[in-house]
């Protein structure tokens, strides 16, 4: 079309020409993504866990800050999200939170964001204006059907406790968050944001299904790449990304070397680059 138009000398039809290139090349990098996404669970709901690190309210800030930018990612791809889980900081921010998100690939994207997380800002806290560094770990894992994955209940402790916002004050007086524990492994789950006992029991037992499932899964990789020899990174202890906000403006992937100056982007859940560059460095470590 585009070699048609410029014979005929069609400005309309040159346009037009430009618009299907767009369309085309949109398409096709669709298709190469889609084609990055062929793991067993990869096309599963995720199970996002956000964990502050050392640096008391700075790194509870932080977990905020990521957990916002994980929910505007899910928002710009029209995913369901839904937060089951969030232990206040002692004075803002959150300890940790728990985030289910809902649609096609999420897991399989959202792996992408496992490992250590490192902001440099100067703190809104301290009153000096100094540059701080803090650090949050991310991990996701998908959600699996009762089908896939088993229980022995009787290895599981199950307790119950009152339900807290932050600030400490408490949503109700009845004991309606549960926290499960998995005792051989030490594995836990817990929910409080829903509205009664059961409902928060389900949704505890889905999140504990669903980090069994995975830690079993990568305890098996572990093992076979202890057998080919292959070194094995322990996740928390492996930064993946630096996000700077101060003396300048960067957010860099210490994996793939991809690196934006556009941090208030990204902090925004612009993340599509980034997942792209570590699914095409996975698939190239992978060949």
């Amino acid at each position: 079309m585009a070699e048609l138009a410029a014979e005929s000398n069609d400005p309309a039809a040159a346009q037009e020409a430009e618009g299907l290139l767009v369309q085309a090349q949109e398409a096709l990098s669709n298709l190469e993504g889609a084609g990055l996404l062929g793991g067993e669970y990869d096309r599963n709901d995720a199970i996002l866990s956000i964990n502050a690190g050392a640096g008391g309210t700075e790194a509870c800030d932080w977990v905020d800050m990521l957990a916002r930018m994980y929910l505007r990612w899910a928002e710009r791809h029209r995913f369901a999200t839904e937060l089951v889980d969030q232990t206040p900081g002692e004075q803002v921010g959150s300890k940790s939170v728990t985030i289910v998100v809902r649609g096609p690939f999420a897991y399989g994207q959202l792996a992408a964001e496992r490992g250590v997380h490192r902001l440099v800002r100067i703190s809104p806290f301290d009153a000096s204006h100094r540059r701080h560094t803090t650090f949050a770990s991310v991990d996701a894992v998908p959600e699996v059907e009762e089908s896939d994955f088993e229980i022995n209940m009787d290895e599981v402790k199950v307790e119950t406790y009152r339900a807290s916002s932050a600030g400490g004050q408490h949503v109700n007086k009845t004991e309606s968050a549960v926290r499960m524990t998995h005792v051989p492994t030490g594995i836990m789950a817990q929910s409080q944001n829903e509205r009664s006992q059961h409902q928060n029991r389900a949704t505890a037992l889905k999140v504990l299904r669903a980090r069994l499932a995975e830690h079993f899964r990568r305890e098996q990789e572990a093992k076979m790449a202890s057998l080919r020899g292959e070194p094995t990174a322990i996740a928390w202890g492996n930064q993946i990304r630096s996000y700077v906000l101060h003396p300048y403006n960067m957010v860099k992937d210490h994996r793939t070397g991809h690196e934006t100056g556009s941090a208030n982007a990204v902090l925004d859940g612009e993340l599509d680059d980034f997942i792209r560059a570590y699914l095409e460095f996975a698939a190239g470590k992978r060949v």
